[in-house]
């Protein structure tokens, strides 16, 4: 009983004024049912294509339209779990905390001081735009996963959480 009224109390002597706080993930393309439709879609195909091909002898290419069908659905299925990843971002006036989880790997977790961090939005020549929140050396790129549109309308929003935060620490 100690120990829940100990970590109560810590609890509501830390809270602080959350100028940010958003969850980040990857725009699904397919839902679950048109997932099986099209998967619906490829196997009847194959079936026709491996149906017609026997029909004239042809029998080993059976196996290679089903070989087509499986590389199709372990491509969804690799597209799939790359969209349990996650990163989470919270400003408040004292740090800016930023967490990423991403299946297959341990979730990285960072702080950094909200009065020293650094925001830019960078467009390399030939790949996407990237965001990155910065402190001393380190830098960290967010939003991977973002259209290049998404990415600006985050890179506005960290913007006026952090100067909201910076002026409310040394207002």
């Amino acid at each position: 009983m100690a120990d829940s009224n100990i970590f109560r109390f810590a609890m509501t002597n830390s809270q602080s004024t959350v100028y940010f706080d958003a969850t980040l993930t990857p725009h699904t393309a397919l839902s679950p049912r048109a997932f099986l439709v099209v998967m619906g879609l490829v196997g009847f195909m194959s079936f026709v294509g491996g149906m017609m091909f026997l029909s004239m002898g042809a029998v080993p290419v059976i196996a290679w339209f089903g070989l087509d069908a499986l590389a199709i659905w372990l491509a969804f299925r690799a597209s799939f779990h790359s969209l349990r990843q996650e990163t989470r971002i919270e400003v408040t006036a004292e740090r800016i905390a930023l967490s990423h989880t991403a299946p297959g790997s341990e979730p990285r977790r960072v702080e950094l001081p909200t009065g020293f961090a650094r925001l830019s939005l960078d467009f390399p020549e030939r790949r996407p735009s990237e965001l990155k929140l910065a402190h001393g050396q380190q830098a960290y790129v967010i939003g991977r996963f973002l259209t290049p549109g998404e990415r600006k309308s985050l890179h506005t929003a960290l913007k006026s959480a952090i100067e909201k935060a910076r002026a409310e620490r040394y207002a």
